[in-house]
Parts: C-alpha cells; sequence; structure tokens
C-alpha cells in the first residue's frame, strides 16, 4: 500500500510503504511526519518519497541532500542559527554536487558587507562540517575546502573600505598595574588572572567557588576550543586575591534570573566591556579586550619580553600547537626606528694588508 496519511490525535502520521514501478523499495511506514495539518503530511510523504527513490535508483551515499545532511547533524544553537542561511541557499544541493568552491561563494551572496575570516568561521565551516559528518555516518564524499587566500581577503577590505584582522595590542605589566590600580577589587583580579594564566574571558567568568583549591594553588579552568578543562596552578599572590573576593551571583541579562555565585561576578562573556572602558578612561590608558590584554599578553610577555621558549610558553598558556600562538599570540615590540637607523651607521671595516690577509 502506498504511504497515506492518517489524523493521529492532532498530529498526522503516515502508513505504508514507497513503490517504484509498483515494487515497494522502502518501508514499512508507520511513524509521524510532525505536521498538524494534511497538506504538511502530504508535503512530508513527497519529500519522503524523493529521497527514498534516489537512494535505491542513486545508493545512499549519492542520494543525500544537504536539507538530509542537517537532520543527521546534532548542531549547537549557535552553529544552527549560522546554518539557516545556508539552508536556504543549498538546502535541496545533493552533497555529491557541492564543492569547496560553491561553499566560499555563499559569503558574498549571504553577507557581503562581512570580512572573508567571518565568511570562513560562520558560513564555510558549519556547512562543511554538516557535510563531513554525513561522510562519517553515510559514505557521503568528504568535502575539503581551501581558505580564502590574502588576495581574496585584501579586495573583499576594499570592497566594504574597512580593514580586517587588524594587529592586537597586546597586555605588558605597565598596562596591568595601571589599569588594576583603578578598577575595583573584581576586575583587578581577573585582569591579572588572564594576564598570569592566559585564560579566556570565558572560562575566567565561569569560575565558581568550588574551582578553587588553596591548598594547592589551582583553579580549575572549563573546556573550551576542543580543550578539556584542566587545573591550572597560580601564584601565591594570585590565590589569595581570588580568595579575598566574596562571591557574586549575577543576573541573567535574557531571563533575569540569579545565577548561581561566581568568583568575578560577571554573568556573561560580554559584561565586562562597558566597565572595563570606565576604567581605562580613568587610568588614561588605552582600550584592551580581554583577550587582548590577557591572552595575547601573556604570550607575548613571556616569548618576547621574557625569552621564554614558544614550546613551554605555549604548553603553559594551553595551546596544543606552539606554531599557533607564534603566528598570532606573539608580537614583536623592536622600536622600527631604530632598525632602521642600522642602515645608516657605518659598518666596522676590516683592516687588510695588500694581499688580503686581515691584520691584527
Amino acid at each position: 500500500m502506498p504511504l497515506t496519511p492518517y489524523l493521529r490525535g492532532s498530529v498526522w502520521w503516515v502508513k505504508g510503504w514507497i513503490e517504484w514501478n509498483g515494487r515497494p523499495v522502502a518501508g514499512p511506514y508507520r511513524k509521524s511526519t510532525r505536521a498538524t495539518s494534511e497538506t504538511g503530511a502530504w508535503d512530508w510523504i513527497k519529500e519522503e518519497t524523493e529521497l527514498q527513490l534516489r537512494k535505491c535508483l542513486m545508493g545512499e551515499e549519492r542520494a543525500l541532500r544537504f536539507v538530509d545532511a542537517i537532520e543527521l547533524y546534532k548542531p549547537t544553537p549557535k552553529i544552527a542559527r549560522q546554518l539557516l542561511p545556508v539552508l536556504d541557499e543549498i538546502g535541496d544541493r545533493l552533497l555529491s554536487e557541492i564543492t569547496g568552491k560553491l561553499l566560499k561563494t555563499l559569503g558574498p551572496k549571504l553577507r557581503p558587507n562581512a570580512s572573508t575570516d567571518t565568511w570562513w568561521r560562520e558560513i564555510v565551516t558549519p556547512a562543511r562540517a554538516v557535510i563531513n559528518n554525513a561522510h562519517e555516518l553515510k559514505g557521503t564524499p568528504l568535502l575539503r575546502v581551501r581558505r580564502y587566500d590574502q588576495f581574496e581577503r585584501n579586495a573583499q577590505d576594499r570592497r566594504r573600505n574597512r580593514q580586517s584582522r587588524i594587529e592586537r595590542v597586546p597586555g605588558n605589566r605597565e598596562w596591568i598595574e595601571a589599569f588594576c590600580h583603578a578598577a575595583d577589587p573584581y576586575n583587578a583580579a581577573m585582569a591579572r588572572f588572564m594576564f598570569e594564566t592566559a585564560a579566556r574571558i570565558d572560562q575566567a567568568i565561569s569560575i565558581v567557588p568550588a574551582d578553587l583549591r588553596p591548598e594547592e594553588r589551582k583553579v580549575r579552568i572549563k573546556a573550551q576550543k576542543g580543550h578539556p578543562a584542566c587545573w591550572v596552578t597560580v601564584s601565591t599572590e594570585m590565590m589569595a586575591e581570588l580568595l579575598a573576593l566574596p562571591p557574586k551571583r549575577p543576573r541573567n541579562r535574557r531571563t533575569g534570573t540569579i545565577m548561581a555565585p561566581r568568583v568575578f561576578g560577571y554573568g556573561s562573556s560580554t559584561g565586562y566591556n562597558t566597565r572595563w572602558r570606565t576604567i581605562c578612561r580613568r587610568a588614561g590608558i588605552p582600550y584592551l579586550s580581554a583577550h587582548a590584554a590577557g591572552r595575547h599578553g601573556f604570550f607575548t610577555e613571556l616569548v618576547v619580553r621574557q625569552g621564554v621558549d614558544p614550546v613551554t610558553a605555549a604548553h603553559a598558556g594551553r595551546w596544543s600547537d606552539p606554531n599557533l600562538p607564534m603566528s598570532i599570540y606573539a608580537h614583536p615590540e623592536t622600536d622600527e626606528a631604530a632598525i632602521r637607523a642600522r642602515f645608516r651607521t657605518d659598518p666596522v671595516q676590516t683592516a687588510r694588508s695588500n694581499d688580503g690577509n686581515v691584520l691584527k
């Protein structure tokens, strides 16, 4: 019997088989369409029939569309929002037809005023993850995508009249001390903590009293960016500063509910911005984000200013590959004018005899 919809409570279900030339190719079905109208149920039957016939005629690995691959994927709410415009654009495309070049062309169409880094992060990466998840589960083609190169990035920056990848200014000891002198105890401790441990802002604001082990001078930092949660050792002074802070219960800005007590008193990773700008104005120093002051400052302080080898610094900052922080988080601090002046200085001439030997 071909697929037939029937009402069960307030939701339409289907029963029967999907047939091709009088021969059943999929079924038997007895499942919900999740539709509350008969029209919606027939739409479900049409889509399911097309999918199963493609599987029958082409093989499952070549029959899946992007929209089918999303059904196999379990995105976070943030990734799901990023995938919605991509789904509208290529949802009906077969996975075998989607190429890296196609994904890269979605950026100018969906986010014309964004940078190539944003295109890569919010369009290409989540779409590629959906496709390669289907490859692991169903054997569909694996997709590799080449990153936008510097010529594509520069061309997009000219079109939108805005530069991307602006060089960050890392924090240093003088900035941290000036900031802490003008700040309240909570923000001062948080700035010092991130500068000392290379913790990300979301990791710092998530610390609760149970994450402190005073006897061992350890602080638990939550998992993030593919790295597991871990305990980091802090200085004696840092631990004393953390223990002196009475935990605060921040308010959730979206729901209005009172959250569990936190060491630094913030409930979100963006809540610090306004306060930090005020502190920087009061201290007479340029504003630095928590990421620039802490994580960038940490690596530059160790490698550039103190000469610690990059492997040791990367391990201390929880980078798995030292090449990454060397290319992003290490900022040169040489005076460019001093470098240019070297070319104006007469080099020391080595005295030689007529026969070319060096004179002693």
